[in-house]
């Protein structure tokens, strides 16, 4: 059985993508690759490394004085949990409902729409 991934916040979100791409990593890379436009601290990024570790998302391996850390949760399964959450709160578990909101809302171009049928005619193979 796979572990749940614990919730992890928007802002965790980020560093979360940074060690996903980048792992290996440690801290001082990760701030550098932080977004310039975010206006986080060294501490306030060293902080969500921290909620990390306590949430069991990332572990780290230390290499004489620095700390690389690594994901414990693949970014494929932390897609899988949030999108079921996604569906079920928002959508109460219903894909068509999702699906045609989605057609809706982002006026979707009659070949975007025929790829998607596509793609889904391929699932069900």
């Amino acid at each position: 059985m796979t572990k749940k991934v614990p919730k992890i916040s928007d802002s965790e979100s980020i560093i979360m993508n940074i060690i996903w791409n980048n792992e290996p990593i440690n801290s001082n890379d990760i701030i550098s690759l932080v977004d310039s436009n975010k206006d986080w601290s060294p501490k306030t990024i060293k902080t969500l490394i921290n909620r990390l570790l306590k949430k069991e998302v990332i572990s780290y391996e230390k290499k004489g004085r620095t700390y690389f850390y690594y994901s414990l949760f693949s970014i494929d399964e932390y897609k899988t949990q949030e999108n079921k959450s996604f569906l079920k709160r928002v959508y109460n578990n219903s894909v068509d409902a999702m699906m045609l909101n989605f057609i809706k809302d982002f006026n979707m171009t009659k070949d975007e729409i025929d790829s998607l049928k596509q793609l889904l005619e391929e699932e069900n193979k």
